[in-house]
């Protein structure tokens, strides 16, 4: 039997449970009902039988749910016996966590649930998830609650939205006029709904680097690092790499609290991610005097500790993303008592110094691995796998306080949502228990568990799936800012630009090879799976085509003459396909920027020069 995450103690016994008519689920004392309802929309859904819910004395078949003052938070004891089902929490958490385990069992037991004794508890108390909604998509209030539902499923407890410009603030509509921003509403329904399922909803905004959309504007352009802000043209690559803050122009640091003041209002949580990241500009234009007085760590900390200082004094506990402060850790021994460090690395042989150094100074830290979507059409999954477990062992390690698994949108978070299901489930796996699980053994578990698929293998598909791209999204982003904008160099000839590439491209053919054999293997799979699990294979299929025709315009690129009228039309039919497929899960978000760039390569193939300017209507 397969149970995700993996129980720390679980003892099989030689009877079973038999649910009947008559059987009841029974909430004691203090029991919140959305446990109690989970497991009676399970039973209905796997067992086709229907159980009531109610409160007060059990009888013997019954399935009880009750606190026991004896277990200690998010711990619960699981009793499964001919008798009855008996499921003890040390708090809410952990009896809502001994149901999630009942789940899974009788998904794949039915009405007839083997007898077991279980002991669980997580290993590391804070396990998140942290989601782009940003720089690309901005997911729908329904999607975002199904991702809800599928972290309480793992026992996953802290959810973070990452967020730049996508709320609608109430005096910044010249900042996000032109995107589809979440809505006070639509936050407050979700942390409504997480807090129910024992989900903190942290909130998370950009407050001193990465604040394109801000700093872009003509009405906020001077409170940025670098001039002339507004009048430069839409980049991937300049939205990455610029937009910080100019820290020594007094004005900032009252504005920035203005907005920090106004999105936490929404949240319930104690904790505020102030995100203080990648600001590559800091120094280097209107705050370089600043800069060359006292030092460029100097200035990040004075920023930082005010902002800090700030949300202690709302009640609130500070994080940030660690990068800038890692190369002096002792610097954020200066940030008020309490404050997070969230120590990231995504690489599949991650190192741990920088997880070392900031245990060693005492500061307090998540560490955040990834999943590995940015930049790709399917997440990298092996080497997210290989990512999460190292980070989870140096968490145990140092005693980290936490981990934020993220999963990042970097130059239009081209991926469909699906592919990163993988790697949340990795997170929560290895977050709660740090018992080995080979890579192929726990996809085989995620495929049968999570997408249904009796034959093991569809997770194992996907990570193949990953390795078939030759010309992927980074190089036509790339292709395409350097030869239609000047960015980030001034190259422009595109027989040139595409030199480095031309090795990789010579094993597109291979390429394209393996994509056939795997969409075949796709469908044979198909037939496996639970039919309500079968529309996945609609992205994969989608992800699998749009791989196989920018490996093709790889190769295009590649020879004298690179005009393919036929290649153009499949791109844009595709393209068609996957607006589609975008707009279920998602708002419009930045589609147009995508779209832009599938243009410019559609009318390059037919000979035709196109404007760079964004295109008004997709």
């Amino acid at each position: 039997m397969i149970l995700i995450p993996k129980p720390q103690e679980i003892i099989c016994r030689e009877d079973c449970y038999e649910c009947a008519f008559g059987t009841y689920i029974v909430c004691e004392e203090g029991v919140e009902l959305l446990p109690a309802r989970q497991l009676r929309d399970c039973i209905r859904r796997w067992a086709g039988l229907e159980l009531p819910v109610v409160r007060g004395r059990s009888r013997r078949g019954d399935i009880v749910l009750e606190l026991e003052d004896g277990l200690n938070e998010q711990e619960y004891r699981l009793e499964v016996q001919a008798e009855g089902i008996r499921v003890l929490g040390g708090d809410g958490a952990g009896l809502l966590y001994g149901v999630q385990t009942l789940c899974q069992m009788v998904e794949q037991k039915g009405a007839l649930i083997p007898g077991v004794m279980v002991r669980d508890y997580p290993e590391i108390a804070r396990r998140g998830y942290y989601l782009d909604q940003t720089r690309g998509r901005v997911l729908k209030l329904e999607e975002l609650k199904q991702i809800a539902d599928r972290l309480c499923r793992y026992k996953i407890n802290e959810f973070q939205l990452y967020v730049e410009h996508t709320y609608l603030f109430r005096d910044l509509s010249e900042m996000w006029r032109d995107t589809t921003p979440l809505s006070a509403e639509e936050i407050l329904d979700l942390d409504e709904y997480c807090m129910e399922r024992h989900i903190e909803l942290v909130p998370s905004l950009a407050s001193f680097g990465h604040l394109y959309m801000l700093l872009s504007t003509k009405s906020h352009e001077e409170l940025c690092e670098l001039p002339d802000a507004s009048a430069q043209p839409f980049s991937f690559w300049d939205r990455m790499r610029h937009h910080t803050v100019n820290v020594s122009d007094d004005r900032t640091l009252p504005f920035i609290k203005k907005m920090l003041e106004e999105y936490m209002a929404l949240f319930r949580s104690e904790r505020f991610n102030l995100c203080a990241d990648e600001t590559f500009d800091l120094g280097k234009g209107r705050s370089a005097k600043l800069a060359e007085e006292k030092g460029i760590h100097r200035i990040y900390v004075d920023y930082l500790k005010e902002l800090c200082s700030f949300l202690k004094e709302q009640g609130k506990i500070p994080m940030f993303w660690g990068d800038v402060i890692a190369g002096e850790p002792m610097l954020a021994k200066e940030l008020p008592e309490g404050t997070v460090c969230l120590t990231w690395g995504y690489a599949p042989d991650q190192r741990e110094e920088e997880s070392r150094r900031m245990a060693e100074a005492g500061v307090p830290q998540y560490l955040c691995p990834g999943v590995s979507g940015w930049n790709q059409w399917m997440n990298r999954i092996s080497d997210s796998y290989q990512n999460i477990a190292k980070m989870c062992g140096y968490a145990r390690k140092y005693h980290a306080a936490g981990i934020l698994n993220t999963d990042w949108g970097d130059y239009g978070h081209i991926n469909h949502p699906a592919h990163s299901v993988p790697g949340m489930i990795y997170g929560a796996a290895f977050s709660w228990n740090g018992k080995e699980i080979p890579k192929e053994e726990l996809n085989r578990q995620i495929s049968v568990l999570e997408y249904r698929d009796d034959s093991g293998r569809l997770t194992g598909l996907m990570e193949e799936l990953a390795d078939c791209s030759s010309f992927g999204w980074y190089d036509a982003v790339m292709l395409y800012e350097c030869a239609a904008l000047g960015e980030p160099g001034e190259e422009s000839d595109i027989d040139k630009l595409m030199e480095p590439r031309r090795g990789e491209m010579k094993r597109a053919g291979q390429a394209a090879e393996k994509l056939r054999d795997l969409r075949r293997e796709l469908k044979r799979t198909a037939v496996c799976m639970d039919s309500r699990k079968r529309g996945l294979m609609q992205e994969l299929e989608l992800t699998a085509e749009g791989m196989d025709i920018w490996n093709n315009v790889g190769m295009v690129l590649c020879r004298d003459d690179f005009r393919s009228f036929e290649l153009a039309e499949r791109l844009e039919k595709w393209f068609m396909a996957y607006k589609a497929v975008w707009r279920q899960a998602g708002k419009e978000g930045e589609l147009a920027h995508i779209a832009e760039i599938v243009f410019w390569y559609a009318d390059l193939l037919r000979g035709r020069k196109r404007s760079s300017r964004r295109s008004s209507c997709i």
